[in-house]
């Protein structure tokens, strides 16, 4: 897994876990929180995929979420899609240069 804050690459073993108190060895941000997991997704309800989840108020801080499984993708990789997506827009609408 990568961390969400600076992309430090963290090698966890087959079924290792994170537990709450493990920080990135780079930029000491926790590891098991919210935008390091698989379920995180910016756009779904209460920023998580798992309906059961219970709503965590601070994504980058550590928690206790049973459903924590640690992801590949980072949320900086999510963001940089949702900017991506919103330049095309823009592009899409953008008026012509000779019309001005």
């Amino acid at each position: 897994m990568k961390c969400y804050r600076c992309g430090q690459e963290i090698k966890l073993e087959v079924g290792q876990k994170l537990f709450r108190q493990d920080t990135c060895l780079k930029c000491e941000s926790y590891l098991r929180c919210c935008l390091n997991c698989t379920l995180y997704n910016p756009v779904a309800w209460k920023e998580c995929r798992e309906p059961e989840a219970q709503r965590v108020e601070d994504k980058t801080m550590a928690n206790f979420c049973e459903f924590f499984s640690p992801s590949d993708d980072t949320a900086g990789r999510i963001f940089h899609r949702a900017d991506e997506a919103r330049r095309k827009l823009d592009d899409l609408f953008k008026k012509p240069a000779d019309s001005e």
